[in-house]
C-alpha cells in the first residue's frame, strides 16, 4: 500500500517562518515583498508570515524603505534582538574571556578574567560570577541569557561526561561538571573543544567557509586539530579525534604514558616550548614562541633557518593527518601560526606538499579576534535559533 505524505498546513507555516528567519539573518532589513521575493510567497503569505513572527516577538518592524519610487515607503523587518541570549567562554589555564550576544549575533559585552589566585574548589563559582558580569555589562537581566557554551583545551568523554586531556584546567574535573555549571551559571550550558570552537568559527565566518571537509591545526601552547568532515566536526567515540599533541612522529622520542605525562610527539615538536627552544637554538631571543615567529620574520638568515624547520615541524605532523583524512584544506590557527602569516603558510604548503601525495591547500586563519570565543557564540546561537525560532 503507497502513502502520499504532505505537508500539514502548520507544518508549511513552520517551514515558511524560518526561511524568512534565516534570511532576515543573513540579509538585514527586509521588506514585505523582498521577503516573497526569496522565499517565493505570494504577497498575501508573506504579510501573514510576518504578522505570525511580530505577534511571537521574533521581527520587529525597524523603519522604511528610502524614497524613490511612487507610492508609500514599505515598512522593514528584521529578527528582533531581544529574541534570546547566548554567552560564549573561552578558558585557558591563565584567563577567562566571555562574551555575550543577542540573537542576531550581535556582541553586546565582552569581559576578561584573569585566573592567577583561583583554587579548584571555586573555578566554577569564580566562572559563574564572571558570567554574570559579563551579562551586567551587556545591560540585560541576571537570567536572559539562554545558553552559555564553553570552550577550552580538553573533550568531554560522552561515556562518562568527564573532561579528559585537561589535566592544565584544575578545578574542571567534576564528575557531576555539566550540572553544577548550570546551577551556577543559571543557564544551559555546554562545554566543547576550543580548537573545534575555532574550527566552527573558521566555517562560518573564515577561511573555511563553503568547505565541507578541512582540518584546521592549532599551534600555540599546544597542539591540536579539529577535523571536518561532511561538513561536521568528527568527534571520535571517546570525544578523542583532534588531540593529535599526543600523535608519536620520528625526530623526538616516544612519549609512554601519555595520560600521564599530558604530552607527545607532536605536542614535544610543535608546541610553544618546543618553538621557544628551535628559536633560541637559531639564536632568536624573543620570550615567547609567538613573538619568536615575529622576530624571525623581521631577521634575515637566521630567522629564515628557523620559518622553514619550524615549518617542516607542522608539515610533518600534517602529514599523518592528511594522509588519513585527505581534506580539502588545512588552516592554521592559533597565535604561533598566526604570527608567521602568509611567510609561514606558503613555507608548510611547500613543505607539505613534499611529504603527502594529496595536493591539499594550506589557508591562514581569518577570524579576527579570539577565535574560540566567536565559535562559541556561534555554536550557542546556532542551538538558541534552532530552539527559538521552532517553539513559537
Amino acid at each position: 500500500m503507497r502513502h502520499t505524505l504532505a505537508g500539514t498546513p502548520s507544518l508549511l507555516r513552520a517551514i515558511n517562518d524560518r526561511a524568512a528567519l534565516e534570511l532576515l539573518l543573513a540579509n538585514g532589513p527586509l521588506s514585505r515583498t523582498q521577503i516573497g521575493t526569496l522565499t517565493g510567497l505570494s504577497k498575501p503569505t508573506a504579510s501573514q508570515l510576518l504578522l505570525r513572527l511580530e505577534a511571537a516577538g521574533l521581527v520587529v518592524p525597524v523603519g522604511t524603505t528610502a524614497a524613490g519610487g511612487p507610492g508609500p515607503n514599505a515598512q522593514l523587518y528584521q529578527v528582533n534582538p531581544a529574541a534570546g541570549y547566548v554567552a560564549g567562554v573561552d578558558v585557558t589555564n591563565t584567563e577567562v574571556r566571555i562574551a555575550v550576544a543577542d540573537i542576531t549575533g550581535a556582541t553586546l559585552a565582552e569581559h576578561q578574567v584573569r585566573t592567577k589566585g583561583w583554587s579548584a574548589a571555586t573555578t566554577i563559582a569564580r566562572v559563574a560570577e564572571a558570567v554574570a558580569e559579563t551579562v551586567g555589562l551587556a545591560g540585560l537581566d541576571p537570567d536572559a541569557v539562554r545558553e552559555v557554551v564553553i570552550g577550552l583545551g580538553g573533550a568531554m568523554d560522552p561515556t562518562t561526561g568527564t573532561l579528559r586531556y585537561a589535566t592544565h584546567l584544575p578545578g574542571w574535573h567534576s564528575h557531576r561538571l555539566i550540572a553544577e555549571l548550570r546551577a551556577a551559571i543559571g543557564a544551559t550550558v555546554s562545554i566543547e573543544n576550543d580548537v573545534n570552537l575555532a574550527a566552527i568559527a573558521e566555517q562560518t565566518h573564515g577561511a573555511a567557509r563553503g568547505c565541507e571537509d578541512f582540518v584546521l591545526l592549532w599551534t600555540a601552547a599546544g597542539v591540536g586539530a579539529a577535523i571536518v568532515i561532511g561538513g561536521r566536526l568528527h568527534r571520535g567515540f571517546h570525544g578523542g579525534a583532534g588531540e593529535v599533541g599526543y600523535m608519536p612522529l620520528p625526530g623526538v622520542p616516544i612519549v609512554h604514558d601519555v595520560r600521564r605525562k599530558n604530552s607527545g610527539g607532536f605536542q614535544q615538536l610543535a608546541g610553544a616550548p618546543a618553538v621557544s627552544a628551535l628559536a633560541r637554538s637559531h639564536g632568536l631571543s624573543a620570550p615567547t614562541a609567538a613573538t619568536a615567529v615575529t622576530e624571525a620574520l623581521e631577521t634575515p638568515g637566521a630567522g629564515d633557518a628557523f620559518l622553514t624547520e619550524f615549518a617542516d615541524r607542522l608539515a610533518l605532523g600534517l602529514a599523518s593527518i592528511v594522509a588519513v583524512v585527505d581534506p580539502e584544506l588545512v588552516i592554521l590557527a592559533g597565535a604561533v601560526p598566526c604570527a608567521g602569516g602568509e611567510r609561514l603558510r606558503a613555507l608548510v604548503q611547500d613543505a607539505l606538499a613534499e611529504l603527502t601525495f594529496a595536493r591539499t591547500e594550506v589557508r591562514g586563519s581569518t577570524v579576527p579576534g579570539s577565535t574560540v570565543l566567536y565559535g562559541a557564540l556561534q555554536r550557542a546561537l546556532a542551538s538558541t535559533r534552532e530552539a527559538v525560532f521552532s517553539t513559537h
